[in-house]
């Protein structure tokens, strides 16, 4: 029963979650947060402050802790809007490394707004039709539209609640010319999110976050204590009495509390605006956030048999082909060489022992190892590694495309070496299951080298000093293939140490 830990730095809270994995569904077994504020000296001068950095080291440091009780044996840390931003972000990664061990992964928006429609698709009944997913955090909010808990649009836009308030709310009560500014910059920056989600036709709009679960508090105490859906018309006659308020009146109000009743009023009115504007009646809280998206992707990697493998699968074949579209790469060429190389993974397992997860990074280099291509001709295989590395890709960490990256890059004269720069972020362990990775996809290609699927099908059998491809040939022969095969050879054998021994019929 393997524990996972999801750490997620944000710009006003850190937030620590702690799951085993028990018959394919993920039980809970510890939750923290605190708050930091580590975004507010970002949003006013760009850079992460001396006392913010050293508060959230210390939780850090107390998450750890925690997460070493339960003997977490995964956990993932990513940081979110204030390390996007903040020019000296480097220097405070480089002290949790210290402080920690850990290496956080700064993820972009579009990322974070992925990992938490993960976690609400899989536990929300409504994400069976088309589903608006807002979440606003201290830097940004995500706006993410799903029809049946696939992502159809997904937009991260600068609408934290810590940034807008100072940006723009300097007074307390803030003063009428201040939320007019607000409002009309609310309006600039959801612009191109709400042409392309006005005609969405949203059946369920869930809200999460910190602000949301306080909105939702105060109506669900004042109006609703079953603690149903939060009425559009409620939340605008909410927001305009909380913007008439000090801070200190707003944190009497039963739900909302001394620390985010600094921040509120502008959270509550990016809420308002998004509603109003899209048209929609209502929003739903839902307690789930980036942390259990992280979890729900970690067991999901574990595991094929949880609830949220297919989903993982689904955004990762989307997006593996949204690129390969994008960058003109010939996807039925590259689909073959992908069935092709995924047999001679199952075929060569005994050879290569690798981890089940470079079947995986294997497959889609394999859709994307000519990506470079539309970008030059010449040196089009460093043109695929920067493309892979670089690009968003749904459902993958930057380690993860890194990796697929490494291994689409040597298809053509070019082989892989410990001295490789591709390799040298990697630990001798990938370096060398990169390097199987690699001869297995240039056998895959050279097995479709005349573009034409003259090698119908490979038959894979293994001997103790040799290896053995029985090729199954369409009509007018595979000699391009055959003379492609027999130039890996050498490198096969460098690999593998075995012969490599081609048959065909």
């Amino acid at each position: 029963m393997p524990t996972f830990g999801a750490v997620d730095i944000g710009a006003n809270s850190v937030r620590l979650k702690v799951a085993r994995l028990v018959r394919h569904r993920l039980q809970l077994l510890h939750e923290d947060r605190e708050v930091t504020r580590l975004g507010e000296a970002v949003f006013q001068r760009g850079l992460l402050s001396s006392d913010a950095m050293a508060h959230t080291i210390e939780v850090l440091q107390r998450f750890r802790r925690a997460l070493q009780s339960y003997g977490a044996e995964s956990v993932r840390v990513v940081g979110t809007s204030p390390l996007r931003d903040a020019r000296n972000a480097a220097s405070f990664l480089d002290w949790v490394r210290a402080a920690t061990g850990w290496r956080v992964e700064v993820i972009s928006g579009l990322e974070e707004g992925r990992l938490i429609h993960l976690a609400v698709a899989a536990n929300s009944r409504g994400a069976k039709g088309r589903m608006l997913l807002l979440d606003l955090g201290g830097g940004s909010c995500e706006v993410t539209l799903s029809d049946r808990g696939e992502i159809r649009q997904i937009f991260s836009l600068q609408l934290g609640a810590v940034r807008l308030t100072h940006q723009f709310l300097q007074h307390d009560p803030p003063k009428r010319r201040e939320l007019e500014q607000l409002q009309r910059y609310i309006h600039e920056e959801m612009a191109a999110a709400e042409k392309r989600l006005a005609a969405g036709r949203i059946q369920l709009t869930v809200a999460t976050s910190g602000t949301a679960a306080a909105l939702a508090g105060v109506y669900q105490k004042t109006s609703d204590p079953r603690g149903g859906a939060v009425p559009t018309a409620d939340l605008s006659k909410l927001v305009k009495r909380l913007a008439k308020l000090g801070a200190a009146e707003r944190a009497a109000i039963p739900g909302i509390g001394t620390r985010r009743a600094q921040i509120i009023v502008a959270g509550a009115m990016v809420y308002r605006e998004l509603l109003v504007r899209l048209g929609l009646p209502s929003f739903h809280y839902s307690t789930l956030g980036l942390r259990d998206g992280l979890l729900a992707q970690m067991s999901g990697d574990y595991d094929r048999g949880t609830s949220f493998r297919r989903r993982i699968e689904v955004e990762r074949r989307t997006a593996l082909a949204h690129l390969a579209t994008h960058y003109s790469a010939d996807q039925k060429f590259a689909e073959h060489v992908r069935q092709l190389a995924l047999k001679l993974f199952a075929g060569m397992k005994p050879v290569h022992q690798l981890p089940a997860e470079y079947e995986e990074w294997l497959a889609a280099a394999a859709m994307l190892h000519e990506v470079g291509a539309y970008i030059n001709l010449t040196g089009n295989r460093r043109h695929s590694y920067y493309i892979i590395s670089n690009s968003e890709i749904f459902g993958y960490t930057v380690h993860q495309r890194n990796m697929i990256a490494a291994i689409a890059r040597y298809m053509g004269k070019s082989r892989p070496s410990i001295e490789s720069r591709p390799l040298r972020p990697l630990s001798p362990a990938e370096s060398a299951g990169v390097r199987k990775a690699v001869i297995l996809l240039r056998l895959a290609r050279a097995l479709n080298f005349s573009r034409r699927r003259a090698v119908q099908d490979v038959t894979v059998s293994v001997r103790h000093h040799q290896v053995a491809l029985r090729l199954k040939a369409r009509r007018g022969g595979a000699e391009l293939e055959l003379w492609a095969l027999e130039k890996e050879r050498r490198y096969f054998r460098e690999v593998f140490g075995r012969e490599l021994l081609i048959l065909a019929s």
